[in-house]
């Protein structure tokens, strides 16, 4: 439900690089933060686990963002002029839940005393898509603050393609992202690599409170983590303030100063900001505070006790607030609505001035594709027999890319330092980079479309993440498939939130030939493809390709990767010579070539061939030589498993057959990886071609007939299978 727009009460422009009120924090404010900490407490020792010392001691530091500072509207959590917030240290999931319960924006107290319980709306991290006011997933630490950094990146490129001439703040596709992040998101690898690429990129509408309490699970964080991290980020460019609420000796919340020093952020619009802020987790718990004791465990009884009394409350009692302290805290929806009112106003301008963006902007709202999508789709023509030369699929990618750029702005993308091989790169786009880091070879601005991760694959799959999550784009990140090892918890935790990001791998075998085995994947298709709610795509040539792009933009619910060979592959001549049209590619599984007699009738097979990728050829040369000694053979492409299995049972078994009978065809699987999941469409009479090992140095030909992965390898599976047969 959307809040009635309000008269509004200041008639200038929008200034984003103000926070949205003058620094308040009166004695209702006070009241209102100590019956937090004390909620936070009563969640807790309810359900018997869970983190609540953080909870304690930012409460003042959330109540701030969410009472002074953030722009938000607590009855629409989806409104596109909101500034985002992003808690990176998931495990204190309740210092959000709190303030959605204190603004009135989706959670009640009863949400706080089921806490991490089944059904519930507050569960142990917080979960996009579950709870109202939640943008994004976090838990594993260094993720949300990776992903924060996709969110900025999402908001500048939105501004460049809707309002690109507007002041900076003044545009109302102008918003900040917020992030609170922990000493365990400091130490993650991927937040370096994630705050280094932010400071290169000056992102201004970034800003990471840091809680820089000094406490982890095994207690305090010198035992190893020393050094200084504001150094680090000034090294990467960062606006960098100090506020240390310990500086005194007693310790004092000096929540004005934290308000100032966001007040100084919010108006930094050239580089990212970081306020690292000294705490003490859990205070004023009166034995716990500063321990590892209270970071992921309830306070017990006693402590708790002591908690209440220090802070004015009912030892006795739980869940308590008072609704004059409630009704001060949700007095925030005035304040928002009169906000929003000017926010609508600029808006309702910006349509006025903007037509064509504003059509593009209800477009991207609607989800709707573009005119012309389906037909902005290349067809390659069939490259197939003895003096083919073929095509790789990374390179028929890039092809698909460059054809889609003038019609669908929404999509973007590159590479982790692979452009050139990963084929990320739609021709004649410019890149995504401040003016003075142009080179001879890159072009571009703040406004850009080519992505420049460098070699940093884990920042780039949750800076993918957080693009699909904080805007209206489509955005993919390109790297060699050996490399989704390094992106591993973004692909999943992607999944996990259905963000439809998209992850472009490369080199997808030992088809790459004499890099070797450091860089040949073996079990990469079998890992990925056991991620619920990720596709993993792998076409067998060009055509394929073209479907399967269609496919993956067609869908917005769940992330997908696309895996593209090296090598050249043959383009199979399509609705010729009995082969189909690469239009199965959509249902993941689908008839190549189907078993014929010696007239060339159709007839049902003796044998059933199912490849992927570049071993497709080898299932149909393998199926050449099964036919010429009398046995009907079927060759099935399914690029993608998991399209194939969310299809009717009637199309399954129009493919595969029965894979419960005794009986009928037998089935082998090719593909230049690990069997391991390929029984299930084997069936009992089956068998796989696969590598069980790693790979080498040499020629893709050398590497193929050498580990066996050879047509003869796969007729003669069937020889064996059905050798009582001849």
């Amino acid at each position: 439900m959307t809040s009635a727009p309000a008269t509004p009460t200041d008639e200038k422009a929008l200034d984003r690089t103000r926070p949205a009120r003058e620094y308040t924090y009166s004695d209702q404010d006070r009241r209102a933060v100590d019956t937090l900490r004390v909620l936070a407490a009563d969640a807790v020792e309810k359900v018997g686990n869970g983190h609540p010392g953080t909870a304690i001691s930012l409460a003042p530091v959330a109540w701030q963002l969410f009472q002074n500072v953030m722009h938000l509207d607590p009855t629409d959590p989806q409104w596109a002029g909101r500034d985002r917030f992003i808690l990176s240290a998931g495990h204190t999931s309740l210092t959000q839940y709190l303030q959605l319960f204190a603004a009135g924006a989706g959670l009640e107290l009863e949400d706080l005393e089921s806490l991490r319980t089944w059904g519930s709306k507050t569960p142990g991290h917080p979960e996009h898509g579950h709870t109202d006011g939640v943008e994004i997933t976090t838990g594993p630490l260094g993720q949300g603050l990776a992903s924060a950094v996709g969110f900025a990146y999402a908001q500048r490129r939105l501004r460049g393609l809707l309002d690109p001439e507007a002041a900076p703040g003044t545009s109302p596709w102008d918003h900040h992202v917020f992030v609170i992040a922990s000493d365990g998101d400091m130490q993650e690898g991927v937040t370096s690599e994630a705050s280094s690429l932010a400071g290169h990129q000056q992102l201004g509408n970034l800003v990471v409170i840091y809680d820089d309490n000094e406490i982890s699970i095994e207690d305090d964080t010198k035992v190893a983590f020393s050094e200084d991290v504001s150094a680090r980020y000034e090294a990467y460019g960062w606006h960098v303030q100090r506020v240390d609420w310990t500086a005194s000796g007693d310790y004092m919340e000096d929540t004005e100063q934290l308000y100032r020093a966001l007040e100084s952020a919010k108006a930094e619009t050239g580089r990212p900001s970081l306020i690292s802020l000294r705490t003490i987790i859990g205070w004023p718990s009166p034995t716990k505070q500063d321990t590892g004791g209270i970071h992921g465990s309830k306070l017990g009884s006693e402590e708790l006790r002591g908690l209440k009394e220090i802070l004015g409350f009912d030892p006795e009692a739980s869940f308590q607030i008072e609704d004059e302290v409630l009704a001060h805290a949700r007095s925030i929806a005035g304040r928002s609505a009169e906000y929003r009112a000017q926010w609508e106003q600029a808006y309702q301008q910006w349509r006025t001035d903007r037509p064509e963006a504003a059509d593009l902007y209800d477009r991207l709202k609607d989800r709707r594709l573009p005119d012309g999508f389906a037909q902005a789709f290349p067809r390659f023509e069939a490259d197939f027999g003895p003096e083919a030369t073929g095509l790789a699929t990374r390179a028929a990618s890039g092809k698909v890319l460059s054809a889609l750029a003038p019609v669908m702005p929404e999509l973007w993308g590159g590479s982790a330092d692979l452009a050139g091989s990963n084929n990320t790169t739609m021709d004649g786009e410019s890149s995504f980079i401040p003016a003075e880091a142009q080179t001879d070879t890159w072009s571009g601005g703040p406004y850009g479309r080519t992505l420049h991760f460098g070699i940093r694959e884990h920042a780039a799959g949750a800076i993918v993440n957080g693009i699909s999550l904080g805007s209206l784009l489509r955005a993919y990140s390109g790297t060699f498939l050996i490399f989704s090892d390094y992106q591993r918890p973004a692909i999943r935790i992607g999944a996990l939130m259905s963000t439809p990001a998209i992850y472009v791998w490369t080199h997808d075998s030992i088809g790459l030939g004499e890099d070797g085995p450091t860089h040949q994947p073996v079990e990469q298709l079998a890992s990925l493809r056991a991620i619920p709610g990720l596709d993993v795509v792998r076409p067998a040539d060009a055509n394929e390709v073209s479907w399967a792009w269609r496919t993956i933009l067609e869908n917005t619910t769940h992330p997908a990767g696309i895996v593209l060979s090296r090598q050249n592959l043959p383009v199979f001549p399509r609705d010729e010579q009995g082969f189909a049209s690469a239009e199965g590619t959509a249902r993941g599984a689908y008839v190549l070539l189907d078993a014929t007699d010696a007239r060339g009738s159709v007839v049902e097979p003796r044998a059933i061939l199912i490849g992927t990728g570049s071993e497709v050829q080898l299932a149909v040369e393998a199926r050449d030589a099964l036919q010429a000694e009398g046995v009907p053979t079927r060759v099935v492409s399914a690029p993608c498993l998991e399209w194939f299995d969310a299809q009717d049972e009637d199309y399954r078994r129009s493919v595969l057959g029965d894979l419960t009978s005794l009986d009928g065809p037998v089935r082998v699987s090719v593909e230049a990886g690990v069997s391991q999941g390929w029984m299930k469409y084997t069936g009992f009479r089956g068998a796989q071609v696969s590598l069980e090992h790693f790979g080498a140095s040499a020629d893709y030909q050398t590497l193929y007939r050498e580990f066996g992965i050879t047509a003869d390898a796969v007729a003669q599976a069937v020889r064996d299978l059905t050798a009582s047969a001849f």
